[in-house]
């Protein structure tokens, strides 16, 4: 059945005159007759009474009258989906970020894609570096918000903020009533670490500062959940490490049981980059992406990456 001949009948059920139909379809009015004739051959049934002075529609018309409606008005409805979701303007982001990007690029991004654009379906999911990467190579995320640049060529990248890293204790710690120490000063210290793999450039910047301290650092626990190693060095005097941004964040439950201690000779720092995948050029991404440059929210941006057009 093609939507054309639906299209026709729907005009002269409703006009109830081939002569208004007609003009309506910007039709001849022997084409429209013929249009009809070769929809009710195909259906196998009489769906038009014509007389010279009337129109009607058979039972069978009645029926078909509100079926064509429904069909039609569905199958714009399927036409405008597609395009807008081809056009970028609907369908569904899924965004990885860590706690920075939480707090520092997502908010004012997504407010400015809800804006222009408020069928997009954002899904969201807060995970570390390497997981992030991982979940953009296999499809399971568009985009993600990342410490450091990828050093594989499947992902394009744009770098957004420097953040300085930390050292995090407990309130019973030696350095517990410092503001800032230096960094040589964690050759004494035991430390928490986590795997590389799960972020490798906060791991790399953390060993380069050491290195360039002339220490090495005493790693005596690994723990990869930032959260469980607020707890540890909260029961334990060991030394971790985690952005300014989630170490200056406010506790939630009313648990605050560690201090931030700020690292200097050197300071420890990371980029936090927006990634996506380097063949990934749909329209939705490009335009979270220009969401992100548009509503750039502290003055400490870095110079960005040409690579959005690539």
């Amino acid at each position: 059945m093609e939507l054309r001949l639906l299209s026709s009948f729907l005009a002269v059920a409703e006009e109830l005159h081939f002569g208004r139909a007609a003009a309506r379809l910007h039709l001849a009015q022997p084409s429209l007759s013929q249009q009809i004739q070769r929809l009710e051959r195909s259906m196998g049934v009489q769906l038009v009474e014509r007389s010279s002075h009337q129109v009607n529609l058979t039972p069978a018309g009645e029926v078909l009258c509100d079926l064509a409606r429904n069909i039609l008005t569905q199958t714009e409805e399927a036409r405008s989906a597609v395009r807008e979701v081809a056009l970028g303007r609907a369908g569904t982001l899924r965004i990885g970020y860590n706690f920075a990007g939480g707090q520092r690029i997502l908010p004012a991004a997504l407010a400015r894609m809800h804006t222009i654009l408020p069928n997009v379906t954002i899904n969201m999911i807060e995970q570390r570096t390497g997981p992030q990467l991982a979940a953009l190579a296999s499809g399971a995320l568009d985009v993600g918000l990342v410490y450091g640049r990828p050093a594989s060529t499947e992902f394009h990248c744009r770098p957004l903020l420097q953040m300085s890293l930390v050292a995090v204790v407990g309130r019973g710690h030696s350095w517990a009533r410092r503001s800032r120490t230096s960094f040589s000063e964690l050759a004494n210290q035991p430390c928490i670490l986590f795997e590389r793999q799960q972020c490798p450039a906060m791991y790399d910047a953390i060993h380069l500062a050491a290195e360039r301290s002339g220490i090495k650092l005493n790693v005596e626990h690994q723990l990869d959940d930032p959260n469980a190693t607020a707890i540890m060095v909260s029961v334990k005097p060991m030394v971790g490490f985690a952005s300014a941004v989630r170490a200056g964040a406010a506790p939630t439950g009313g648990y605050n049981q560690t201090v931030t201690v700020a690292l200097h000779d050197p300071v420890p720092t990371v980029d936090l980059c927006v990634v996506w995948r380097a063949d990934d050029n749909r329209p939705i991404v490009r335009s979270f992406l220009g969401c992100i440059e548009s509503a750039r929210p502290l003055e400490s941006a870095i110079k960005m990456e040409s690579g959005l057009a690539q």
